[in-house]
C-alpha cells in the first residue's frame, strides 16, 4: 500500500494574521458615511454639523465626522476625539488596542492602514443607530490592495470589498470609547492570506 504525501504551502501562524487584517479594517471601517448619500435629502443626516445646546457636536453629526476622518480627513481627529480614546481591536502587532492613543495616535493609525488600501471608499449600508452615548455605524468597504499586508499572496490591484460596524462611545462630544467589529475572514480570503 502506497501513500500520497502532500507538502503545504507554509502560512504565517493565524495568530499573527487575524490582528493585522483586524488593524487595517478598524481603520476603513469608520469612512462609511461620510461619502454615502443621504437617504431622504430633505432629512437632516450624520454629516450634518449639529451641535447640543451645550455646543457639543450630538452623536448624529459626529458619526459623520468619523466617517470623514476614516476617510482620509485628518483634520477631523482633533475635532471629535478625545485624549483619553480607548480602542478596542486586534492590532497587527498582537495588540489589543491600548497602544493607540488620542487623536493623533488614531490618524497614525488609520494613514498606517489605509496605506494597504490608498483608495478605500465606505459605503452605508444602515443608518447610524444611536442609544444615549452610544452610536455604532454599519458598514461596506471596498478598495484595492496596494501590496505590503502580511501573509497576503493578492497581487496589487486586487479589488477587495467587506463589511463591519464601529460602536463609539461619545462624551462630552467627543469619541471616547472605539470597538471594531468587521469581516476578518473575508477579508483575509480576498488577500489570500488563507
Amino acid at each position: 500500500m502506497t501513500t500520497a504525501r502532500t507538502t503545504a504551502t507554509p502560512r504565517l501562524p493565524v495568530r499573527l494574521l487575524i490582528p493585522a487584517a483586524i488593524a487595517v479594517l478598524a481603520c476603513t471601517v469608520t469612512t462609511a458615511t461620510a461619502d454615502a448619500a443621504p437617504a431622504h435629502p430633505t432629512r437632516q443626516t450624520a454629516n450634518t454639523q449639529h451641535r447640543d445646546s451645550g455646543g457639543q457636536l450630538t452623536a448624529k453629526a459626529l458619526t459623520g465626522a468619523w466617517l470623514r476622518l476614516w476617510n482620509g480627513d485628518y483634520q477631523q481627529a482633533p475635532r471629535i476625539i478625545s485624549p483619553d480614546l480607548r480602542v478596542h481591536a486586534a492590532l497587527l502587532g498582537g495588540g489589543d488596542g491600548s497602544s493607540v492613543k488620542g487623536p493623533d495616535g488614531l490618524a497614525a493609525w488609520i494613514a498606517q492602514t489605509r496605506a494597504a488600501f490608498p483608495d478605500l471608499r465606505f459605503a452605508l449600508q444602515v443608518r447610524p443607530v444611536i442609544n444615549g452615548p452610544y452610536a455604532s455605524v454599519r458598514w461596506t468597504c471596498t478598495g484595492t490592495y496596494a501590496g505590503g499586508f502580511p501573509g497576503a499572496e493578492a497581487a496589487p490591484g486586487t479589488v477587495i470589498t467587506f463589511t463591519g460596524t464601529d460602536t463609539l462611545r461619545i462624551r462630552d462630544g467627543k469619541v471616547v470609547e472605539y470597538w471594531l467589529n468587521s469581516d476578518m475572514l473575508s477579508l483575509l480570503t480576498q488577500l489570500k492570506v488563507i
